[in-house]
């Protein structure tokens, strides 16, 4: 018996890439897609708040881009 070694450790997992496959194919059938109308529901919700979000950060750039020309006017 070599030093450090474990008689217990795990032994290697066996079946490689085809077991692997099949496993992926077992979960995704248990997988709940969406329905057509939910995707787009989805899908509308995500655009609206990316749109949301862009125009936030726009004016809160704008804003803080005018303070900082207002400062920098004070300032200099």
């Amino acid at each position: 018996m070599m030093a450090g070694s474990n008689s217990t450790a795990p032994q290697q997992r066996r079946g490689g890439v085809g077991r692997m496959a099949r496993e992926m194919k077992a979960e995704l059938k248990k997988v709940v897609w969406p329905t057509r109308k939910e995707l787009i529901n989805y899908t509308i919700v995500v655009f609206v708040t990316v749109v949301f979000v862009a125009a936030l950060i726009g004016v809160v750039d704008a804003i803080f881009s005018e303070l900082f020309q207002l400062l920098m006017r004070v300032v200099g």
